[in-house]
């Protein structure tokens, strides 16, 4: 337990459907529960500055947890090579969690491994699932019969980050590209690759791309190159965002604000313009996670290379930090 401790790492997170619970994964395969409510209320007598789980449960011994999202019934976990979903009613009322399903990647049979799954969507209008994943394919699931409906292929090397708005779906790659994915179309529509533009470039930290985000109007990515914004129906660079990073894993829109982090010892909060409203200090070296949520409880939640979780209420400073010992 103590070396778990030392050397844990986040991946991801996700809030339940009442959004009273943060529920967080580590790369041993454990989840750890938090109480929001209790945490948040004040004059609650918690007085430690690092509050832990509720408890924790293992989905499977040292398999990591890639990525995790929350659906009205089922709590979905992305791993190597499989997708779980989990019974919301065992997990916040009995601390019992309870496996409902099951869903494999397709592996192909020259393969030597599983591919991770890095990123997932659920869209509650369809009722599917999308899948970003370490073999370079995006793969579209029922979440009602667990079929596969599609697969998305282009990218040339495995695949960090999918977002999507309405039908469009953005994804971000190793290979240096980030793609553009009309839903109702087979192949993507548009492609940018910011390690080819000179204000972006960072040939030292490599041309891979760790999250992309969308909008309306705009398209928001980084990775080695430079966290940039981009004009999303004329696809030109408005902002190079100079910060004091060695590479982005969380890129994301909130309101008129862009929230970012990755290899630095802060977690940003900016302006369209590359003004930085904050400056959140990180208690992990790296952040490869980060969620938010406005009701019923305002809270941010950002984690990545170590047992810490970092909570913010107000968007602009830490307010508490978790931990995720048990």
């Amino acid at each position: 337990m103590v070396d778990k401790l030392l050397y844990n790492t986040i991946l991801s997170q996700t809030f339940s459907p009442c959004g009273s619970y943060l529920l967080v994964g580590n790369t041993y395969g454990d989840i750890a529960v938090y109480d929001l409510q209790k945490i948040l209320s004040p004059g609650d007598g918690l007085t430690p500055s690092c509050r832990k789980a509720e408890y924790h449960f293992s989905v499977k011994q040292d398999v990591q947890i890639c990525s995790l999202v929350t659906t009205e019934k089922f709590l979905l976990i992305g791993m190597v090579g499989e997708i779980t979903g989990w019974d919301w009613k065992t997990i916040t009322y009995s601390k019992n969690p309870k496996l409902a399903f099951s869903i494999q990647i397709p592996t192909a049979k020259d393969a030597l491994e599983k591919p991770d799954v890095n990123s997932m969507l659920y869209c509650k209008t369809n009722g599917h699932i999308y899948a970003g994943c370490g073999d370079n394919k995006i793969y579209i699931f029922s979440l009602e019969d667990g079929k596969l409906i599609r697969t998305m292929e282009g990218h040339d090397d495995y695949i960090h980050s999918i977002h999507n708005i309405g039908s469009q779906l953005v994804s971000a790659s190793e290979d240096g590209s980030v793609r553009l994915w009309d839903l109702k179309q087979e192949a993507h529509t548009n492609t940018v690759q910011p390690y080819l533009s000179d204000k972006l470039a960072r040939p030292e930290l490599g041309k891979w791309i760790g999250a992309a985000s969308l909008s309306e109007d705009w398209l928001l990515c980084g990775g080695g190159p430079r966290l940039s914004l981009w004009h999303l129906r004329s696809l030109d660079v408005t902002t190079a965002f100079q910060l004091d990073d060695s590479g982005i894993h969380v890129a994301m829109f909130y309101d008129d604000r862009i929230m970012a982090g990755g290899a630095s010892p802060y977690f940003y909060n900016l302006s369209y313009t590359g003004d930085t409203y904050a400056q959140i200090p990180s208690s992990s070296i790296s952040v490869y996670t980060a969620v938010f949520q406005e009701t019923p409880l305002k809270v941010m939640c950002m984690a990545g290379s170590s047992c810490k979780i970092d909570l913010c209420t107000n968007f602009s400073y830490r307010d508490q930090i978790l931990t995720f010992a048990s």
